[in-house]
């Protein structure tokens, strides 16, 4: 979560380093909120400068627990009060002292008490968090509940202090452990007071049989059982788990074995407001199974591997039938036969060129520029040997990258349009070919000289200012079978739209290709 960035944080007078610490603490607090079961707001005071005495408090952020119902039913964010309507807020903003509150009050149906927590930064209060919990949730409270609370009430003395969020923490990551996942508390020395059931399940299911409570953390971990496997997560130059799971310092890691795989992120707590560690009090350990997350990722990573060896071997088999086409073509004496052979190889070797690039791409795209640059120089080069004649050639556009289901039907239908283009329209004149590519979407990204009612499109454009076509030519009659490939292709494939338009001079063909097909 981060800070709302409105006109009223301008009232505030907060300075950017410490809107920035103010960020950093929002982006880290669901951790707070978890272990106090509470609703968070943060209030900044309202002021005119940084010199002023407060005029009241503004709520700049909000959230939720995931261990409890919400207090809260709308979102208090933006909300004001005055200065002197909330005393415990006022009183933890000048005095720098966290501020409890042991009379209850009703918040919408619920009762509830309310904490309220400077935030120091350099020294200097910028804000307070106020921690609102419904008391109904926190009369008969649990082993798992009394020591959430307990590690919630010396993070929440970590941010008075200026401790917190700690220097270098990754807990911001979406795939770190949280507090539900599973927590074990350290002491000083390492040994563990208090495993929760979901971090007591999740060593079992790697091998550990016993009681974690009295054990040293990285002790247990070296007893596991060892994967039968070389694991990938830990080199063997790393820190040994006892050293790395002390909870002297902010660590993450990964353990694996055949039985399973847990994240354990280790964030000291400290008392005091030095940040070397040398006031450490203990620490608190997430941890998470992640034993099917990173099952279904080797899974994926398996099925990738093993569509690109298909794309790979379909490139090959495509290849090798081109190689005997041309074979075939070279022991035929019939010329109208040999280019019959000669059109089908260029066919299968457009084909053959989007297998090659889906061979090395695990997300099933095309970089179709790549595509067309390679087909369009190799019609040019046969264009060379056959004629002499030079081909200037130029590209508007980008095409980007498109799905299998339309780079292959759309590089059969510019191998077809190149071709033609150069065999017939630049034969006898003219000398540039242009391929354009646009994204029409109602306006955005629109060529005023691609002018075509629909919207929310691809459209392609291949251009050559050779001698044009006849004013009565219609596809629909031609006896061309490239035109014909062409015409099904668009139709059918792409579901889209074929329209030849005489130039002056040359040929525009078009093609528009509906959003609906290319993001489908």
């Amino acid at each position: 979560m981060a800070i709302r960035s409105t006109h009223t944080l301008k009232r505030t007078s907060l300075s950017d380093l410490q809107l920035a610490h103010l960020g950093e603490l929002v982006t880290e607090w669901q951790l707070l909120a978890d272990l106090s079961f509470a609703d968070l707001t943060l209030w900044a005071p309202l002021r005119r400068d940084a010199s002023s005495w407060p005029e009241g408090h503004i709520a700049i952020a909000h959230i939720r627990p995931t261990t409890a119902s919400t207090c809260y039913t709308n979102d208090p964010i933006g909300s004001e009060i005055r200065w002197g309507s909330n005393s415990r807020i006022d009183e933890a903003l000048s005095s720098g002292e966290i501020v409890r509150d042991n009379q209850e009050q009703r918040l919408n149906e619920f009762t509830i008490k309310e904490e309220a927590i400077p935030v120091n930064h350099d020294g200097q209060v910028v804000a307070v968090i106020s921690r609102v919990r419904n008391i109904e949730t926190m009369r008969t409270p649990s082993q798992l509940e009394l020591n959430y609370r307990e590690i919630a009430n010396q993070i929440n003395r970590m941010i008075s202090q200026g401790t917190f969020p700690i220097a270098g923490n990754v807990y911001l990551s979406e795939s770190a452990p949280r507090v539900g996942d599973g927590l074990v508390r350290l002491g000083l020395d390492g040994s563990i007071s208090y495993a929760s059931p979901n971090a007591l399940s999740a060593f079992n299911r790697l091998g550990w049989k016993s009681e974690l409570r009295g054990e040293n953390l990285g002790a247990v971990i070296d007893s596991l059982p060892k994967p039968s496997f070389t694991s990938h997560i830990r080199e063997a130059s790393e820190e040994s788990w006892p050293v790395g799971m002390s909870g002297k310092l902010l660590r993450r890691a990964e353990f694996e074995n055949d039985q399973g795989t847990i994240d354990l992120f280790a964030i000291p707590l400290l008392e005091g407001a030095r940040r070397d560690g040398s006031d450490r009090v203990g620490a608190m350990v997430l941890v998470r199974d992640v034993t099917e997350l990173r099952r279904r990722e080797r899974a994926l990573i398996s099925k990738d591997a093993t569509i690109r060896e298909i794309h790979h071997r379909v490139k090959n088999n495509l290849q090798t039938v081109s190689a005997l086409l041309r074979l075939q073509s070279r022991r035929i004496s019939d010329p109208a036969a040999t280019q019959a052979l000669d059109q089908a190889v260029r066919r299968v070797g457009s084909i053959a060129l989007v297998h090659e690039t889906l061979a090395s791409n695990t997300a099933e795209l095309v970089d179709f520029d790549g595509v067309v640059d390679r087909i369009i120089h190799s019609e040019i080069d046969l264009s060379l040997r056959a004629s002499n004649s030079p081909i200037r050639y130029h590209r508007d556009g980008t095409f980007g990258e498109l799905s299998a289901q339309v780079a292959t039907p759309l590089a059969l239908v510019l191998t077809e349009l190149i071709h033609n283009a150069i065999e017939h329209g630049l034969a006898n004149s003219g000398s540039t070919l242009t391929i354009r590519c646009a994204k029409d979407n109602g306006g955005e990204e629109r060529r005023p000289d691609l002018a075509v009612a629909e919207i929310s499109h691809l459209i392609v454009e291949v251009i050559d200012d050779g001698i044009g076509i006849s004013g009565d030519f219609s596809i629909q009659a031609s006896a061309n079978l490239g035109l014909e490939i062409v015409r099904t292709l668009t139709e059918n494939e792409l579901e889209g739209e074929l329209t030849f338009i005489a130039g002056n001079p040359g040929t525009v063909v078009r093609i528009v290709i509906p959003d609906s097909r290319v993001n489908r």
